[in-house]
Parts: C-alpha cells; sequence; structure tokens
C-alpha cells in the first residue's frame, strides 16, 4: 500500500463507524478503534493481564485463547466472568475461540485479533513470539524472552522482524512503565546525578513452589513427564530458565536500561542451599550471587535468593549509584502508588498502537536482559567467566525436540560448579 493510500485508508477508517476494526500495520494512529486481544497462556499471569487491560483500555475486548490444559484455560475464563461487571462485559471469548494443546496458540494468531498477549512459561515466549510476528499481530509479551542461549536468539531475530513491521511490543517488564522509575530514568540519563558508577539488584524473595496447590503437595503419578513439568514449571530449568531469568530479570532490566547498554562479562555462584532432591523441587538453584562488568567498566552486584521462613531477610530492589546522587527503589516500599504499573503497561501499550503515545517496542531490550540473566545462570553453574560473546555463541539449547502430552522428559541433574560444561 503506497503512503497516499493509506492516508486514505485512515481517513476512511476514522470517519467510520466507531470500533471499526483495522488491520494491525494501519491501526497505529488511527483513532479510537476497539482492539481485539487474544491470550496465549491462562495461567494466573495471563489470567491477571486480562483483568490489567480491561481496566486501563476501555476500547479493548478478550475474544479468543489458549492453553495447554484445558483446567487451566476454563479456570481463567470463570475468573475473568466474575470480574465486575464493566470489566467482564468487554470479555467475549466465545466456544467457538477456546483452544487447547500444544498447537492452540497458532489457532488463536489465526483468530481476528489485533493484539496478542503472550503468558506462558519462558520456554515457549521465543516460539510464540516469532509466530505473532509472523502473523503481524501487536504483542503484549510477558517476561522474560525465552530460558536458553539459543532460543533467546530466536526470539532477537524475530524481535528485530517485528521492528521492521512497526509491531508495537510491549514487555512485562512493568518497571519500565511506573512513573518513579521513568523520572528516575530521565534524571540519570540527563545528566542529573552524573556518572553511574556501581550498580545493585536483588529479589532476594520467598520460593515459588507450585506444587502447594496440589493434593499432598506430590506428583499425580497419572502425569506424563511433560504433563508435570508443565504444570509445575517454575522448578525446571528447561521451561522456567531459573529464578535469575524468571524473577529476578525484573531488576537486571532495569539495570541494564538505566545504564543503557548491557554487561559484556560475568563471574558467578549459586547452588540449592535449602530444596530437597525430590522431583517437585526439580533442578534449579535457591541462590545465586553475580558480579556484572559493563562496557564501561562499572559492576553490577547481583544477588537473587528464594528462602522462605520467618524473619528470613527479603529485598527486592535496584540500587542506582551516581557521581552525584543515588537512586534505590527501596524508597518504594509501603508506598501507594499513583497507577498500577500492571495497568499502565497495557495504557501505554495501547496508546502506541493507536498513536496516542510514543511508539513502543521493547523486544529486543528485554531480550538483552534476558540473555544477561541467562549469562549469569551458566556463570553460576559452571564456575566459568562467562562474557557477552561466549553466550551470544553458546549452543545451548534446552527445548524438547517434541510436545505431547505422554513424552518423557528426563531432568538433568543439579548443575555442579566445575563439573557442569558451557556449551
Amino acid at each position: 500500500m503506497t503512503d497516499t493510500s493509506r492516508r486514505s485508508f485512515l481517513t476512511s477508517a476514522a470517519a467510520a463507524a466507531t470500533f471499526t476494526i483495522l488491520k494491525p500495520e494501519l491501526v497505529r494512529g488511527a483513532g479510537n478503534e476497539k482492539l481485539r486481544y487474544g491470550l496465549i497462556g491462562c495461567g494466573g499471569r495471563g489470567t491477571q493481564a486480562i483483568q490489567n487491560v480491561l481496566t486501563g483500555c476501555d476500547n479493548v475486548e478478550i475474544v479468543a485463547m489458549a492453553d495447554v490444559f484445558e483446567d487451566k484455560l476454563e479456570d481463567s475464563i470463570r475468573k475473568s466472568k466474575a470480574l465486575e461487571p464493566k470489566l467482564a462485559e468487554r470479555f467475549k471469548v466465545d466456544a467457538e475461540h477456546r483452544f487447547v494443546g500444544f498447537e492452540a496458540y497458532k489457532k488463536v494468531l489465526a483468530s481476528e485479533i489485533d493484539v496478542v498477549m503472550l503468558a506462558t512459561p519462558p520456554a515457549y515466549r521465543p516460539m510464540h513470539f516469532a509466530a505473532a510476528v509472523e502473523a503481524r499481530k501487536h504483542i503484549f509479551c510477558e517476561k522474560p524472552m525465552g530460558a536458553d542461549p539459543v532460543n533467546c536468539r530466536k526470539f532477537m531475530a524475530a524481535a528485530k522482524r517485528s521492528e521492521e513491521l512497526k509491531l508495537t511490543v510491549k514487555s512485562g517488564a512493568q518497571r519500565r512503565s511506573q512513573v518513579w522509575y521513568r523520572d528516575q530514568h530521565k534524571r540519570v540519563t540527563n545528566g542529573e546525578l552524573g556518572d553511574i558508577v556501581a550498580m545493585n539488584a536483588n529479589w532476594v524473595g520467598t520460593p515459588v513452589l507450585q506444587f502447594n496447590s496440589w493434593p499432598n503437595k506430590k506428583r499425580n503419578p497419572a502425569w506424563s513427564d511433560m504433563e508435570f513439568q508443565n504444570r509445575g514449571w517454575y522448578s525446571f530449568v528447561w521451561i522456567c530458565g531459573d529464578q535469575i531469568v524468571e524473577q529476578h530479570l525484573h531488576n537486571l532490566d532495569v539495570c541494564n536500561w538505566f545504564m543503557g547498554a548491557h554487561p559484556i562479562e560475568v563471574v558467578a555462584s549459586g547452588g540449592a542451599s535449602w530444596r530437597p532432591r525430590e522431583e517437585e523441587y526439580g533442578n534449579i538453584f535457591d541462590h545465586i550471587y553475580a558480579d556484572f562488568v559493563y562496557p564501561n567498566g562499572v559492576h553490577m552486584a547481583s544477588h537473587c535468593r528464594q528462602i522462605g521462613g520467618p524473619g528470613i531477610a527479603q529485598n527486592i530492589s535496584e540500587r542506582i549509584v551516581c557521581s552525584r546522587g543515588v537512586v534505590d527503589s527501596a524508597a518504594l516500599r509501603g508506598a501507594k502508588l499513583p497507577m498500577d504499573p500492571y495497568v499502565q503497561e497495557h495504557m501505554d501499550m495501547v496508546n502506541s498502537i493507536l498513536g496516542k503515545g510514543p511508539y513502543l517496542n521493547e523486544a529486543m531490550a528485554v531480550a538483552e536482559s534476558t540473555m544477561t540473566a541467562i549469562m549469569g545462570r551458566e556463570a553460576a553453574y559452571s564456575g566459568l567467566k562467562i562474557t557477552w560473546d561466549m553466550i551470544m555463541n553458546s549452543q545451548l539449547d534446552n527445548m524438547p525436540k517434541s510436545f505431547d502430552y505422554k513424552d518423557s522428559i528426563p531432568v538433568p541433574p543439579l548443575p555442579v560448579p566445575g563439573k557442569y560444561k558451557f556449551v
């Protein structure tokens, strides 16, 4: 389509009835059209994303959903229908647009949607993101952007393509939409606080144990490895990426964002100090400490830990030390936020799509933060100093070669530094 015909199309669309649906590549700048959303991944985060986007954006309808498990899909539908009426009335997923299975994501993307929300476990993100880009959908993409180097690079390739297509991509790294962080980022980047001289990133919190909701907190004997590991995905490296990738990425992303760069090397240590060697606990570490170094020589001290119990210290924060001041997100503890960032990120995305705000595509930036986290994990697992070039050339691909509910997936042993082989 020529520029002239595109302008003519947008002009005629704006003059048409309210809520005209436009193809994604034509939506930006078109006004107040209703946007049709699909969701892939109907667990807790995906279900919450439905509420968040309906809360922040009154011109959005949810029209298609998919999950690997029917019970997860049905639970998400039930919760969405139970939202307050002004939100629930825009949840319009009919029986023909409720899809189940490992290939169900393709059916959502083939539906008449403008935007897709990707909220499956992390390992599936590169595959689903690449398919969404080729389907020309705008994308809300939960973090992280992958769980191993090979597939994260596949995400990066699709991110470049999404930029070429001018698709809006908003990540689930919600601090990028939070007013306080934006204000502090501006202070740093405009030079008010001088040069960054050191950074700290912390996610010192409690364990994520999905099996706590299972009967007897144990694997159902009827479950295959594939079903078991997908239901308890946080405990397995191949699908989760470990805490540093799945959760601590939030803090690492803030540091990369403020620095305007990714680290070039890292040395790390970690292990599983309390996690029992029982199958429900999988093969992830419960603590990693890493020393990242940026191109300008600035160090970022990274600490992630998941330990529960009375009185156990917790600290979820970032600290940016500059030559003329300090930015410390610990200042937010207990503060009442003017806007929920989990809502604001969806408002920012819709504004980007419709041309009411700046164009947003965070795919590559958060993919680099994901690779930063993977680099730190591999340094802790191996005991090696891992450089950016090493991780960008790593051949580690943890994805299963097939996806069937009955598949067997052996679980590698807990990594032992000095014995674990970096590839």
